[in-house]
């Protein structure tokens, strides 16, 4: 149970690092952490966005994200959209939202443009 500030700050570090190992355990590309937790209004915490190169890889990102938070933290989005058509999937964890675009949707919308003045992270492809 969290009880402090600094128990919910390590709590949704955990839940980062792990969105970001379920993404990239099924080799999700171009992965983008925003932190917004400066910014005034923000919709969540962070956004963390990644691509996938098929539908069916876009599927499969969200199915590992899913499947490792829910095993490794015991933790399962409140929300989600978009998986009938695996295009853009979204996964509201609340204080953390995912996003995993087909990679020519991703470059269509452009969050990271949107948020730009948020902390930004880029994490290294795994090839």
């Amino acid at each position: 149970m969290i009880k402090t500030v600094k128990d919910k700050e390590v709590a949704t570090k955990a839940l980062v690092d792990t969105i970001v190992d379920g993404i990239q355990d099924i080799k999700g590309k171009d992965i983008v952490v925003l932190d917004l937790t400066h910014l005034q209004n923000s919709v969540t915490e962070y956004f963390i966005i990644c691509s996938g190169e098929s539908n069916t890889q876009v599927d499969g990102i969200s199915s590992s994200v899913t499947r490792k938070t829910r095993e490794e933290l015991r933790e399962k989005p409140w929300h989600t959209e978009g998986i009938n058509n695996s295009e853009w999937v979204l996964l509201d964890y609340v204080n953390v939202v995912v996003h995993v675009f087909y990679k020519e949707v991703r470059e269509f919308y452009n969050l990271e443009d949107l948020w730009a003045d948020a902390e930004r992270t880029d994490i290294p492809n795994i090839d």
